[in-house]
């Protein structure tokens, strides 16, 4: 496993900021971005049709990429070399919890450094983005997150011949994936090179996870006691199909802790 950091410029952060900035984007995803840039109005930007505001946060935010380019190469090259120095324990742990060798895997993943403080991943081109303002050690554990995901989709895809399209939100088989990252995680030559993990730091998952429940326990319970008790291959078919079984609740949940409102609300 081998991972390149590099800084892929503004027009790139840009597309990526916009791509959560929509009509139809949850307050979740868009409003991150407010809070970071100051420089920004939000209430001028909400009043914008689409094309006039990804003009006003172009101009704003290319005069802050302007400023920090500099920083942005060298955060590029200390996440790099932090990356190098975890690659061994990392690849060691991925291995033994997928129950396949991950050394000859995944030698092309490469990391965009962003301004977007959204971090989307890229399962096919075994790509991701980082927020730039993460420590080395952040940045690893964002990284460490991704890199159980390119492994759980190779694996699953390699198991049961689906396509990558269904990979993506808002699918069970994404939402699934997301929450068994936490369990993933637990590993200690993991979760010691990883800062976000405790969830008093934040988290290693969408912290909406943290409190679904159902038939009155925790999920996130009843997936870690299924990860820790069967093969990864049993694991994924009987986690999915539990989800699917509670797909109701589990939507539901999600749906109003994402910042999405019923039309009755409204």
């Amino acid at each position: 496993m081998k991972l390149t950091v590099i800084n892929p410029g503004f027009a790139y952060m840009i597309e990526g900021i916009m791509a959560f900035q929509t009509e139809d984007t949850s307050s979740f995803w868009s409003e991150p971005l407010y809070h970071i840039y100051p420089q920004l109005d939000k209430q001028y930007a909400d009043s914008l049709p689409f094309p006039d505001r990804k003009k006003y946060l172009e101009e704003v935010l290319e005069k802050v990429y302007s400023d920090l380019e500099d920083t942005l190469n060298e955060k590029a090259a200390r996440y790099t070399e932090h990356w190098e120095n975890c690659r061994e324990q990392i690849t060691s742990a991925l291995s033994e919890a997928f129950a396949i060798d991950c050394s000859g895997l995944f030698n092309d993943m490469r990391c965009n450094i962003s301004m977007n403080p959204i971090e989307p991943r890229f399962l096919e081109e075994h790509t991701f983005d980082v927020f730039y303002q993460n420590s080395e050690r952040g940045a690893i554990g964002t990284a460490i997150h991704e890199m159980i995901h390119f492994v759980w989709f190779y694996v699953w895809n390699k198991t049961f011949g689906d396509s990558y399209d269904e990979y993506e939100s808002p699918s069970m088989k994404w939402i699934l994936s997301e929450m068994v990252v936490e369990s993933i995680m637990k590993d200690p030559r993991l979760r010691s090179i990883n800062p976000y993990f405790p969830r008093e730091e934040g988290g290693c998952i969408y912290p909406y996870f943290f409190d679904m429940k159902v038939d009155d326990k925790l999920i996130l319970e009843t997936l870690d006691e299924m990860y820790h008790s069967q093969k990864i291959i049993d694991f994924m078919k009987n986690s999915y199909e539990y989800c699917v079984q509670h797909e109701t609740e589990i939507r539901e949940h999600i749906k109003h802790a994402d910042g999405y409102k019923d039309e009755k609300e409204d």
